[in-house]
């Protein structure tokens, strides 16, 4: 069994911000599978079963919000008696441009307060992570209020297939593993 984890914050306040791009690839996976995603109060996160190529796998969405992330993430972990490297967490990323995605297969935050509170709880940085670009703010925008806001509308025309890409290669990551993952979606490519 694998899990795969879009990380957002809760809430209408924080739909369809940059910062929820996580939670956009799961409900997109989620709809492809046909699945819809139910409260869990054990796990403090949304999340169903799917039965993919013979292997179940579950998609999660924390109800908490981002910087406590890792209090759903080891509780669903915990549930479905899931090791660690066989978690995905999809997260936004600043240092990647609109339409960049990388995969890899651990490391540390990189500054990501969602994948801190993973790393945290786990006590572990043994998951592989799926960065979705979203760009740098503008010099006179804080970080912080500039994640929490919409995508602007020319962002918003490149969105589709920046999740269809980020679902291809949640996709390759379920069948492919991570190294070819990585091989296939780690590279620069143009926004048409």
């Amino acid at each position: 069994m694998k899990l795969i984890v879009g990380l957002g914050n809760p809430g209408v306040l924080y739909a369809g911000s940059r910062h929820n791009v996580g939670w956009t690839v799961v409900e997109a996976l989620s709809g492809i599978y046909k699945v819809h995603l139910k409260k869990d109060s054990s796990t403090f996160a949304l999340s169903a079963k799917v039965n993919f190529s013979a292997q179940f796998i579950i998609l999660a969405m924390p109800l908490t919000f981002m910087n406590l992330s890792g209090i759903a993430v080891k509780a669903l972990l915990k549930k479905y008696r899931i090791k660690p490297d066989r978690l995905l967490v999809v997260c936004d990323d600043l240092d990647l441009e609109l339409g960049r995605q990388k995969v890899r297969p651990c490391g540390s935050s990189g500054g990501h307060r969602g994948l801190k509170s993973i790393i945290e709880s786990l006590k572990d940085q043994g998951f592989a992570r799926l960065r979705i670009g979203i760009g740098r703010p503008a010099k006179d925008t804080a970080s912080s209020e500039y994640v929490l806001s919409p995508f602007n509308k020319r962002e918003k025309e490149q969105l589709n297939l920046v999740i269809e890409r980020a679902v291809a290669c949640a996709g390759a990551w379920l069948t492919e593993g991570t190294a070819k993952s990585m091989n296939m979606f780690n590279r620069k490519e143009k926004l048409e």
